[in-house]
């Protein structure tokens, strides 16, 4: 099996090709896609096998594994997560589309990890319209983790999209480019204390919405 190669524009992307992306996402496919960051491996939350086999791409553990929601606006996250106060969400909409994982109390709703309820999730609206328009045509979010060049280096990421097709073409079904990556992850931000707790630095800067 060799994954498609499908370039979509990245400040346009026609609707036939996002449907296209859509269509092997909603058949439990395992996609490659750009976001405002790093390029991100992902599938539909909903499918368990699917997710699986991101962890298994990854070398991660399904049970354990802190894989983030791709949404496409703040609608999406109040199914997913509790405890958001009308201070944080008013800093949620200045900060997104953008470079940051928030992180939350999982709801009920967010699918279960290994057969057990998760405890927190991780939340990202990325300032990039490929993902964002292919997750409103799916109508779901999306599981999401980054592609890294090296699993046991933290901060290498593959940002050309030939290069990553060559390296995953035999792993997922299909591979999106949308122009160079970046090489700068998310910055990570954990509001599960009703707080703005700095875990990573990346390419966001939360000071500036708070």
């Amino acid at each position: 099996m060799s994954a498609t190669l499908l370039r979509i524009h990245p400040d346009n992307p026609p609707l036939n090709r996002i449907q296209q992306a859509v269509e092997v996402i909603r058949k439990g496919g395992v996609i490659i896609y750009p976001t405002d960051t790093v390029y991100g491996i992902g599938c539909d939350i909903h499918n368990a096998k699917a997710v699986e086999r991101v962890c298994r791409i990854k070398g991660l553990n399904p049970d354990k594994a802190n894989l983030s929601f791709i949404c496409h606006d703040l609608s999406h996250i109040s199914d997913y997560a509790h405890g958001i106060t009308t201070p944080i969400y008013k800093v949620l909409k200045r900060a997104l589309p953008g470079p940051f994982t928030f992180l939350f109390e999982a709801s009920a709703k967010a699918p279960r990890q290994g057969g057990r309820q998760r405890k927190t999730v991780g939340i990202r609206i990325p300032d990039n319209p490929i993902v964002l328009q292919l997750v409103r045509e799916l109508g779901n979010p999306i599981m999401s983790t980054s592609v890294r060049e090296d699993e046991n280096t933290l901060d290498e990421y593959v940002t050309d999209p030939d290069l990553i097709y060559e390296k995953y073409r035999s792993m997922v079904d299909l591979v999106i480019d949308g122009g160079f990556g970046n090489n700068v992850p998310s910055t990570i931000i954990d509001c599960t204390n009703d707080d703005f707790e700095l875990i990573r630095q990346g390419a966001g800067d939360i000071e500036q919405y708070l």
